[in-house]
């Protein structure tokens, strides 16, 4: 097995990934497979923090919940922005750098735990907080593109692409203010599809999977 080239990620799942190609909810199998590619990149000894988008989740949960039970292999946890102890144990950042450093997967949910802020800001956050190298966006489109590749047959993808440039296109990477949070904290983003076969695994090993959004 290959090298990975991050040894600690924050990964952004968003929301409509997890749809698979159903119109709303969660997709099982689009879930069992997310959480193998998960596995494979942990047993790799990459320290993993997840965000994911929460759009459609309360939309379909029950039929995308089944199984969501069984076992997988993985030790995380889940760490909340809005303290509800009865629940999930509250963010605190020491405590989730510490699971990360035990090798456990850090899930964390309720966003920023403030209004107004998206995801995407949360996944940036984050990703500063924990020293994360990289932040993984995790969407049904495998990178950045020139224009709609759904709208303009001529398209291109960018393999690599900076912050100051994607601004100059008006290219929509992240939301503006998760954008800016990761430009002035120097961490890189790459965008990358994770309905995608192997997708995660080559963006950790380093090879050319997706859209690297750099400083």
């Amino acid at each position: 097995m290959s090298t990975p080239i991050y040894k600690r990620v924050l990964l952004k799942l968003s929301g409509e990934a997890l749809m698979g190609d159903d119109a709303y909810g969660i997709n099982r199998a689009t879930i069992e497979q997310m959480v193998a590619d998960v596995a494979e990149v942990a047993h790799m000894g990459v320290e993993l923090a997840l965000v994911i988008g929460a759009g459609n989740i309360f939309r379909g949960v029950a039929p995308g919940a089944q199984g969501m039970d069984r076992a997988t292999g993985l030790t995380a946890r889940v760490m909340s922005a809005i303290n509800i102890e009865q629940v999930v144990e509250p963010y605190v950042r020491p405590k989730a750098l510490q699971y990360l450093e035990e090798g456990k997967i850090v899930v964390f949910a309720a966003g920023t735990g403030n209004p107004f802020f998206t995801t995407d800001t949360a996944a940036a956050l984050r990703g500063a907080e924990m020293s994360a190298e990289i932040v993984l966006k995790a969407t049904k489109v495998d990178g950045v593109y020139s224009a709609d590749p759904k709208k303009d047959p001529h398209a291109t993808r960018y393999s690599t692409i900076s912050f100051d440039e994607a601004i100059a296109k008006h290219l929509q990477v992240m939301d503006a203010t998760a954008f800016a949070l990761c430009r002035d904290q120097q961490l890189p983003i790459k965008v990358f599809s994770i309905v995608k076969p192997g997708a995660l695994k080559r963006v950790i090993l380093g090879e050319d999977e997706g859209t690297l959004v750099h400083v």
